[in-house]
């Protein structure tokens, strides 16, 4: 049997993440070959994603990233089954990796699918379910292009949010920022009211008239007041529309108006759960 030093130990175990008994054991059924460990391990990895294939993976970590130009952002969701790897160091560094990578990408699939030192993203992550022990997976990926994109990551991890504005422009950063960190915090439907889908609007001009009818309104006053309060859900949901958290008194659009004639053209919004 080969004999098996801890420094080709702790060499796999930087290579792979593995715990050092998982790196040792690979080893030693390699007989000291560290191409061949690598590949025991992935193939650990393997076995293991397969087993875990119907777990739910919920938690995890979503990271925004902009590129250089900031006119492209991407938002990458790692998710993982339990809350406690979600939060690890490791598992975050990781996602920041993938979210850096995405940036080149055109899809999820396309990310899957590009190189990571050495093998591809889709390898990486089911060797990473091997050495974690459970299952890993981008579940979700977006992106967004605009003359100016800014990104926010609330606390944890948890939301990840890009906002486009029209045009770049002196403290366009601090705006693009305040409006996605209140995407996180409101969670519109859309960006205006031309973003809304006709179902969504037909289902809530159908409940304004259910509660008018049981308020006793009479029938022929229904439809005018339920536009009333469709223009309300608009106002409410909407991400222009909303009332600015940072100041009440003006809406986001009249917001970001305040750096010239500048205006909200798009925004991504990614949660966990």
């Amino acid at each position: 049997m080969a004999k098996i030093t801890a420094a080709e130990v702790n060499k796999l175990r930087k290579a792979t993440g593995a715990g050092m008994m998982d790196c040792k054991k690979a080893l030693v059924e390699a007989e000291g070959d560290f191409d061949k460990a690598i590949e025991i391990l992935r193939k650990k990895g393997q076995k293991v994603a397969a087993n875990r294939a119907d777990r739910e993976s919920t938690e995890g970590a979503v990271i925004a990233k902009v590129n250089d130009s900031k006119n492209k952002g991407v938002i990458v969701s790692l998710n993982c089954e339990t809350d406690f790897v979600g939060k690890n160091e490791t598992f975050v560094s990781l996602a920041h990796e993938l979210a850096e990578l995405a940036l080149t990408a055109s899809s999820k699939e396309d990310l899957l699918a590009k190189d990571f030192n050495g093998i591809s993203v889709q390898d990486k992550l089911t060797e990473q379910t091997g050495v974690i022990g459970e299952k890993i997976e981008i579940g979700d990926f977006r992106i967004l292009e605009a003359p100016f994109v800014g990104s926010y990551i609330h606390a944890g991890n948890k939301i990840g949010v890009l906002t486009g504005l029209s045009q770049s422009a002196d403290g366009a950063d601090a705006v693009a920022k305040d409006v996605a960190m209140q995407a996180a915090a409101m969670n519109p439907v859309a960006l205006n009211e031309d973003g809304v889908d006709q179902s969504v609007i037909d289902k809530e001009i159908e409940i304004a008239k259910d509660q008018l009818r049981q308020e006793g309104k009479p029938e022929e006053m229904l439809d005018n007041i339920a536009k009333g309060k469709i223009k309300r859900f608009f106002k409410d949901n909407t991400l222009v529309n909303q009332a600015f958290i940072k100041d009440g008194k003006q809406s986001v659009a009249d917001y970001v108006k305040t750096l010239g004639d500048v205006s909200v053209v798009g925004f991504e919004r990614v949660a966990l759960g």
